[in-house]
């Protein structure tokens, strides 16, 4: 059995009553993503997972990646830290094969949780980063430095949105979107000043619910 008390309504009660049906299902599904990436033109690229290691699924958060330099993350559960050297065996792989340029980690006693607390916006040309469930402020610091672009640190309020992909999503032609409640009040301060109300789109309880599954629901 796996330990899950970095979020405990993520215990696998699902799972146990129906290990090879779930299994199934979870690997159609990979299929099926993989076979729509490949028919939009992208490559995609696998990383064999590890007994022990069930969150490697949650792919996002293995680093920060643009523009061909990649900052593998550091994790703060004791339940990831494994997964640390396997992606970055991996990441070095893919510089060897000349498909990045550039692969580091960050700093020893920081933690960062890679594409999970850090987002790309096009549009405005800079990095959103989430701090204070996952990753330190201080990792958003890093990132600036390593990318050379510019990083707007917003904090997040509620262990049930733990990383900023949870909660906020650029999308096109400027607009975001993203549930009020999962953000301090200097956080939604930091967004508001920075993103136009008719471009804003806020989610509702509901909606935020459909994406974060209380214990009772599983």
């Amino acid at each position: 059995d796996v330990s899950y008390e970095i979020n405990p309504w993520m215990r696998p009660g699902l799972w146990r009553a129906d290990a090879e049906g779930q299994a199934r299902a979870a690997r159609a599904s990979f299929e099926a993503l993989r076979a729509a990436l490949t028919a939009a033109g992208a490559t995609v690229e696998t990383i064999d997972g590890a007994r022990g290691l069930p969150d490697m699924v949650f792919a996002a958060n293995a680093a920060v990646v643009l523009d061909g330099k990649v900052l593998v993350a550091r994790f703060r559960p004791a339940e990831r830290q494994g997964e640390e050297a396997r992606y970055l065996a991996a990441f070095n792989a893919l510089k060897a094969r000349g498909l990045v340029r550039e692969v580091a980690q960050i700093a020893p006693g920081l933690f960062q949780e890679g594409a999970g607390d850090a987002i790309w916006d096009a549009h405005r040309g800079q990095f959103w980063t989430g701090y204070g469930q996952r990753s330190d402020r201080a990792a958003s610091d890093a990132i600036a430095a390593y990318f050379g672009r510019p990083v707007v640190p917003l904090e997040l309020a509620s262990p049930s949105f733990y990383h900023l992909d949870t909660c906020f999503c650029p999308l096109a032609n400027g607009h975001i979107l993203y549930y009020p409640a999962a953000f301090t009040p200097a956080a939604l301060a930091e967004i508001r000043a920075r993103v136009p109300a008719s471009r804003l789109i806020e989610a509702d309880d509901a909606a935020a619910a459909a994406l974060h599954q209380e214990p009772t629901h599983v």
